[in-house]
């Protein structure tokens, strides 16, 4: 059974930082491709960052340039370090684990930045 954990969600002051992370089990991790997607209210879920099993990244537009995403295969880990927060990054924000054709999704962490 695979399992996504997140942590690390919360408030935040607009130029602030926080740091998410996922912990994955039940899957092969380091052959996974993982992400972080957020989801504001009344809006679509978007995609944030994601890395694939190789080590490339991917960002949104909207978030080059401040966000960092990062994976420790040793510790079956996926971390997204935000900083320079701005109030339009208010979200909830979701781990994404896809090995071939499936994937999967944490239940999500909420990120509000206070303006």
């Amino acid at each position: 059974q695979v399992q996504l954990v997140e942590s690390g969600g919360g408030l935040a002051q607009a130029g602030g930082s926080l740091r998410l992370s996922c912990v994955a089990s039940g899957i092969a991790f380091s052959f996974s491709r993982v992400g972080w997607y957020r989801q504001a209210p009344g809006k679509q879920r978007e995609l944030v960052a994601q890395i694939t099993s190789g080590g490339s990244t991917n960002y949104a537009d909207s978030v080059k340039g401040r966000f960092t995403i990062s994976r420790d295969n040793a510790k079956d880990t996926v971390s997204l370090q935000m900083s320079s927060l701005k109030p339009e990054d208010t979200a909830v924000y979701y781990c994404n684990v896809g090995v071939l054709v499936d994937t999967y999704w944490g239940q999500g962490t909420q990120v509000t930045v206070s303006s």
